[in-house]
């Protein structure tokens, strides 16, 4: 069997074909009713040679077409590494340009670019955006060091949002933090979770006791709740996506971070909170120390753990909507946090929906938002 991986190019195979019949290129390309410069810049591997030419020549030499191709792909790809010569940052930018979501980033005023197709500028925005001094320094990329703690690895969606977390809170002035400061906010806002109307003053509340608050929409498919972070010792920032626009949402979610805060996770790296709902909300050994107590403390903040669990004990499976507004007011929060801890609990996610209001709108005017149309202004 002939070995046709020893020739360099498909001219070399025409050549011995041709001697070996006696034939000259005049002769091949009469035969073939072809042009005769055409058939010698086949030859000379001047001109690729293509499928229909590749047929011919099979129809003359019984040489498969398939091998007069093989060797023509070969010699292209050679000459193109010659030719071409490896390009470093293409791998970077796969990484930056196919794993962020940059055009939404664009959309919400995070880099400062037009178009995602204007490369340098998007790169150069970029490096703001990340604080890096070259491409090969932002987080996203394999080899830079990641310091984010969350159940598993972040997505680049979610560290770019960190990031604008961390722009964000910056700039923001907040009195210095100490832990009596952080449980005097604890039982200032306990008494808030009674009338919706009340979120409003959540801001101030965490501002006066230290704690930097901003509520930042998540990037699509983020599936981010929160994150816990801190510019130094005595300024950490919490940080909410309202992702759920519901009031049983908002404060487990809250109370979740201050816990956080409370117990100074986050220092070493910031803490990010994704899907706190169904299993991610549980005290399951699946979770982390720093997770469990993070959501029994929201938990218990939001309906008292005993409280609850008596009340199913006596109301399942009907939990009448008298009893669940007796609840809601016995244990002085609005029925809607009654109704997230109960569906939580027993996980009937079909009942008490018309007490879940939204409450974006209410905290809103009081609050820093990036997102939904508006965008906070930072010194980038």
């Amino acid at each position: 069997m002939t070995d046709y991986s020893t020739y360099r190019f498909p001219g070399k195979l025409i050549e011995e074909l041709l001697e070996a019949r006696g034939w000259s290129q005049r002769v091949l390309a009469i035969v073939l009713d072809a042009d005769e410069t055409g058939i010698n810049k086949i030859v000379q591997g001047k001109r690729p040679l293509d499928a229909k030419m590749a047929l011919a020549l099979f129809d003359l030499f019984k040489v498969p077409a398939e091998v007069f191709l093989e060797i023509q792909k070969t010699y292209e790809l050679a000459q193109a590494r010659i030719m071409i010569a490896p390009d470093p940052g293409r791998s970077e930018r796969a990484h930056l340009f196919g794993d962020l979501p940059i055009s939404d980033m664009i959309k919400r005023g995070w880099l400062d670019v037009d178009d995602v197709r204007e490369v340098p500028k998007v790169e150069a925005a970029l490096l703001k955006f990340f604080g890096a001094a070259s491409t090969a320094e932002i987080e996203i990329l394999p080899h830079a060091a990641k310091k984010t703690k969350a159940s598993s690895e972040p997505t680049h969606a979610q560290l770019a949002w960190l990031y604008r977390v961390n722009q964000i809170a910056n700039e923001m002035i907040a009195v210095p933090y100490t832990e009596a400061l952080g449980r005097a906010a604890v039982a200032k806002l306990r008494p808030l979770l009674v009338s919706a109307d009340s979120i409003r003053k959540v801001p101030r509340i965490l501002a006066e006791c230290g704690i930097r608050f901003a509520i930042i929409e998540s990037l699509p498919r983020a599936k981010i709740d929160g994150a816990c972070l801190w510019l130094d010792d005595y300024k950490p920032v919490i940080a909410l996506s309202m992702r759920y626009d519901r009031i049983d949402n908002f404060w487990f979610v809250l109370r979740h971070e201050i816990e956080h805060v409370l117990r100074k996770h986050g220092r070493s790296g910031p803490m990010l909170d994704v899907e706190l709902e169904g299993d991610r909300a549980g005290v399951g050994d699946s979770l982390s120390e720093e997770e469990r107590v993070a959501n029994e403390a929201a938990a218990e903040f939001c309906v008292p753990k005993k409280t609850l669990k008596a009340f199913i004990a006596r109301k399942s499976p009907l939990f009448p909507e008298r009893d669940v507004l007796a609840l809601a007011r016995m244990t002085e929060v609005h029925p809607g946090v009654v109704a997230g801890q109960l569906r939580h609990a027993t996980g009937r996610f079909e009942l008490f929906s018309q007490h879940l209001i939204k409450v974006r709108s209410i905290i809103a005017p009081s609050a820093l938002i990036d997102g939904w149309g508006d965008v906070v202004p930072v010194d980038k």
